[in-house]
């Protein structure tokens, strides 16, 4: 029975890396934390990064962490879930120092929940916080049809290399491999475009549970960044979510006056040196586990 199972956690449950055949057992374990199913974030995980897990004698999943690396020198983790009958045990540390230990040198980063025990974790293997990340979610009504600067359109094929061009000068590695998978599940993918035509921005937005979720969201400033959030969510009628950084506070300001209120917060947090890239033009990532 799970009941007798949970004391095993500190006799050393071995750690391996999970395939796409675990995905329903890590939904159920989501499940256990009070996690929405998020099918779409699963199967970007196992398609782009590294899934480790615990399993649970008793049957299931009793932990899971997950690793995507960027190159050599970056890497992401997050989706750090521990069933609550193995929690206070020691397993989310385990979990931690094995993924440190397969990134190597790499910087590494993540976005705790500050609403849980997981950041005094983080900062016990090292971690230090850097910024925080606001959720904004809701209707989305525009104040007004004013012309703004550049224009807007669907992101085509030809776009694909100065997109990925661009996404890696603001996350200094690249993210290809991420991009094509997001791109893929999208429901809108648009870029901006400057007077002369250059790529100003881009921005995907991806359907989350009942939310649709913008990000990346990257755009030479907040004019352009604001203009992005217009044009994708001005066609949604349901609820639009977008996870805005700390450091970009007009635009949270700008997004809660249209509707789509604070409901939530992350502290971003890195590891082992500072973050590569031009971050300032990052405006909302495609998940806390992904950037």
């Amino acid at each position: 029975m799970r009941v007798h199972s949970a004391g095993l956690a500190a006799a050393g449950l071995p750690i391996r890396r999970l395939s796409a055949a675990d995905q329903a057992a890590c939904v159920e374990l989501a499940a256990d934390r009070g996690w929405p199913p998020e099918l779409n974030r699963w199967r970007l995980h196992f398609a782009t990064g590294e899934v480790y897990g615990v399993d649970d004698p008793a049957g299931g999943l009793a932990a899971t962490v997950v690793l995507t690396r960027y190159g050599r020198r970056l890497a992401a983790v997050g989706t750090m879930v521990v069933a609550s009958r193995f929690g206070h045990q020691g397993l989310g540390r385990r979990l931690m120092t094995h993924l440190l230990g397969q990134a190597g040198p790499a910087v590494v980063y993540l976005a705790a929940n500050t609403r849980s025990y997981g950041q005094s974790l983080y900062q016990s293997v090292g971690f230090r916080s850097i910024d925080t990340v606001y959720r904004h979610a809701g209707r989305f009504a525009p104040r007004s049809r004013a012309a703004l600067p550049g224009s807007v359109r669907p992101a085509a094929m030809s776009d694909s290399e100065p997109i990925a061009a661009l996404d890696r000068k603001v996350f200094g590695a690249d993210r290809r491999r991420v991009l094509t998978e997001v791109f893929g599940f999208a429901e809108r993918v648009l870029v901006a475009e400057d007077g002369e035509r250059a790529l100003a921005g881009f921005a995907a937005a991806w359907r989350n549970e009942d939310d649709l979720l913008i990000g990346p969201l990257v755009a030479a400033d907040p004019t352009v960044a604001r203009t992005l959030i217009t044009a994708v969510a001005a066609e949604e009628s349901g609820s639009v979510r977008v996870d805005i950084r700390g450091s970009h506070s007009g635009l949270a300001t700008w997004a809660a006056a249209r509707g789509l209120g604070p409901c939530g917060s992350a502290t971003l947090m890195v590891h082992g040196g500072s973050l590569p890239g031009e971050r300032d033009k990052l405006f909302a990532p495609a998940s806390g586990a992904t950037g």
